[in-house]
């Protein structure tokens, strides 16, 4: 089967890696900059109700988009070393799993919970969670290692049987949305094993893409299950960033780009057709982070496609990567930088601090969320020498 797959290069691939790093600098960005007041509408989360999205709803869709550049790569290297097939479903049944369980406590963290009925805060509570999540999925070896991730796991059990929700206090922890890291975990799950079946075959990738969208049409029309529609809709913008870095990378002989002009077309290609099937279905359906609508989800993959052809040409083609060491970091450790800063403000929140009022309004707001960006990915940097990393 292996022989089967696209021809890619084995070596890391800056480009990627770049994307990556620049979407969680972003990230860190837009959620430090969340709530403050005074700033330009553009940067804050856009209302349910609003058809439109800002710069902080593509930051999401930009993860999945990511996750689904990783895809080839990653499946196409397990299955060549030993293990195959076997190992390779194993591993990505872990990966999406340890995501989905991450992202299904940390989603109970947000609402729902009863503290009375807990009898502690929620805040520590979550700092558990975190403690736990470094335990299980964090870098210790050998006997150290086994003996550290039991323990996290029956950490993990005990913040289970001690959560209560609801107004009385007997109930327990529900999947809800299932959370940020939840759904990237149904939807790398859903897409590698596209992947894998159909053999990393553009053709079938693009008919994935297009079958998450008509379930979502589907579900919108004869009234299905919601989440199951947005776990499809998220999963369409994985299968894009897969399509995407194989329009670059695959070197089969039969694969659609040769030449790197050619690539960089076809790239640009594939983003339009993303937008003009965006503006098309926008006749029916808004444009919707909250409700994962096709129509946010391709124009933020046609969004995340050419900034990809932008990178492409920067750094594969002129040879400008110097920049990319400043958010390489984020990109080597990026469950780490995503947590990173949850972790503080929970802190900070059970320790009852606030950040000054001069630094979440107008312009000040905006300095200090990128200084503060800067400062996340300069200690992610000082953790990753000390390999304090999360790996799935």
């Amino acid at each position: 089967m292996s022989a089967e797959l696209p021809v890619l290069p084995r070596q890391r691939i800056i480009a990627i890696d770049a994307l990556r790093g620049l979407t969680f600098f972003v990230m860190l960005f837009v959620n430090c900059l969340a709530g403050a007041d005074g700033v330009p509408y553009g940067l804050q989360h856009v209302g349910a109700n609003v058809d439109g999205m800002s710069l902080a709803d593509i930051v999401f869709p930009a993860f999945l988009f990511v996750v689904g550049t990783s895809i080839p790569f990653g499946l196409n290297h397990r299955l060549a070393i030993a293990g195959g097939m076997p190992q390779t479903l194993r591993q990505v049944a872990a990966r999406a799993f340890g995501l989905i369980v991450i992202g299904f406590y940390m989603v109970n963290t947000e609402e729902g919970y009863n503290q009375a009925a807990m009898g502690m805060p929620i805040t520590v509570w979550a700092l558990a969670l975190y403690a736990a999540v470094l335990m299980v999925w964090g870098p210790l070896a050998g006997t150290a290692g086994r003996v550290v991730r039991a323990a996290g796991v029956l950490v993990l059990i005990a913040l289970a049987l001690v959560y209560r929700s609801g107004a009385d206090g007997q109930g327990w922890m529900t999947p809800a949305w299932w959370g940020i890291l939840g759904c990237i975990g149904w939807a790398y799950l859903v897409a590698s094993l596209v992947y894998l079946a159909g053999r990393g075959r553009l053709a079938v990738l693009v008919v994935a893409t297009g079958a998450c969208v008509a379930w979502f049409v589907a579900s919108a029309a004869w009234g299905g299950n919601g989440v199951l529609a947005m776990h499809a809709t998220h999963t369409s913008i994985v299968l894009c960033g897969a399509v995407c870095v194989l329009l670059f990378y695959d070197g089969r002989a039969a694969a659609i780009a040769v030449s790197a002009v050619a690539r960089l077309r076809a790239g640009m290609v594939f983003a339009l057709v993303l937008a003009c099937l965006a503006w098309l279905l926008h006749r029916w359906y808004p444009i919707s982070k909250i409700g994962a609508t096709p129509p946010w989800a391709l124009y933020c993959a046609a969004l995340c496609c050419a900034l990809f052809v932008l990178l492409y040409y920067v750094i594969e083609q002129r040879g400008i990567t110097r920049w990319t060491a400043l958010v390489q970091p984020a990109a080597a450790n990026p469950l780490v930088t995503y947590l990173l800063p949850m972790v503080l403000v929970t802190v900070m929140h059970t320790l009852h601090l606030q950040w000054w009022p001069a630094l979440t309004h107008g312009a000040g707001a905006i300095a200090f969320s990128l200084l503060f960006a800067v400062a996340m990915l300069a200690v992610v940097a000082v953790l990753n020498r000390y390999n304090i990393k999360l790996k799935l």
